[in-house]
């Protein structure tokens, strides 16, 4: 099969390669002596990946610490069921499904996977691969960030940093469709891309203070840094700060902070593609390319808006 690899991670992104790799052997999964139960095989039809995966130590290390190398990156998928290891229930060959892929095992930018099927979730007929790729990362992180760790409900107010990027657009129609008051930020250039994905007010953080948004009871941030430290005195007595970006480096004075990594979950993944076919949610896709483009895409010669998405069948 065909499939992006990546050896050093010192290169980053330059450091891609298409190679051809052994499709994973069906016999064996199936048979009492390879079994991980609970695996499926998926046939991809369309991958995401996520702009920092290079720079986590499961792209190039296993659970005990060994060296995975040359590891396939890429954790988000929408594709076909082809095949089932031995005692799998909950699926069937044939069906379409979307998910998150396990951090530390080979991912999806290839043409099969292998990943446990309790990651993965039916895909609607109605909803496209490439709208199913799409939605895997941002979609479950939006929605544990807003509603595990950052409890929100509605009547309440969001700052959503990022509100025009991946994640943050994503987190900014599911907090409006909560019933919170959403109030967006990022570079100027997404303003209007921001509010056309729920923001209600938009705070440019070239040029606008933060300091004049006053008290929210939630703060979704991707960026971290001096913009997470600052956004820490903005919520209010038993509000959260919840982190996308790693550990918060400030605290707020009379609430929470919490930072996480996204997990995978069969009913949030199926919360939000129903909204999608309701017409109450959509993707952040800017740029589709093909697996043979992949390298290309995941390298471009300017600043990128939305989400790439690898079509890796037709």
């Amino acid at each position: 099969m065909k499939a992006i690899v990546v050896t050093d991670q010192a290169a980053g992104t330059a450091g891609m390669r298409l190679v051809e790799r052994p499709d994973p052997d069906v016999a064996r999964l199936a048979s009492l002596e390879g079994a991980n139960y609970g695996d499926v095989v998926v046939q991809v039809h369309a991958s995401g990946f996520t702009w920092d995966e290079l720079e986590w130590p499961s792209t190039w290390i296993d659970r005990l610490g060994r060296d995975r190398t040359p590891s396939i990156p890429g954790h988000e998928l929408a594709g076909v069921v082809t095949a089932l290891s031995y005692g799998t229930a909950g699926l069937s060959v044939g069906e379409r499904v979307f998910g998150l892929t396990d951090w530390t095992r080979d991912g999806t930018l290839a043409e099969y996977v292998v990943v446990e099927a309790r990651n993965l979730a039916p895909l609607p007929g109605d909803v496209d691969f490439t709208t199913g790729a799409g939605l895997v990362m941002s979609g479950l992180t939006a929605w544990q960030g807003l509603f595990e760790h950052g409890r929100l409900r509605a009547g309440q107010s969001v700052l959503v940093h990022g509100a025009a990027g991946t994640v943050g657009s994503m987190a900014a129609q599911l907090a409006r469709e909560a019933g919170a008051y959403v109030i967006g930020t990022g570079r100027a250039g997404g303003r209007q891309t921001a509010l056309d994905f729920g923001a209600q007010e938009f705070v440019d953080l070239e040029n606008d203070s933060l300091k004049d948004v006053g008290g929210v009871d939630l703060v979704f941030d991707v960026f971290g840094g001096d913009i997470g430290r600052q956004s820490a005195g903005l919520v209010r007595t038993g509000g959260t700060l919840v982190s996308v970006a790693g550990v918060p480096e400030a605290r707020p004075a009379e609430g929470l902070a919490v930072d996480f990594v996204v997990m995978p979950d069969r009913t949030q993944l199926s919360e939000v593609v129903r909204r999608v076919r309701d017409g109450r949610l959509r993707t952040n896709i800017g740029n589709i390319a093909t697996l043979d483009g992949a390298v290309a895409a995941f390298n471009p010669t300017k600043r990128a808006r939305g989400k790439t998405v690898i079509r890796v069948r037709p």
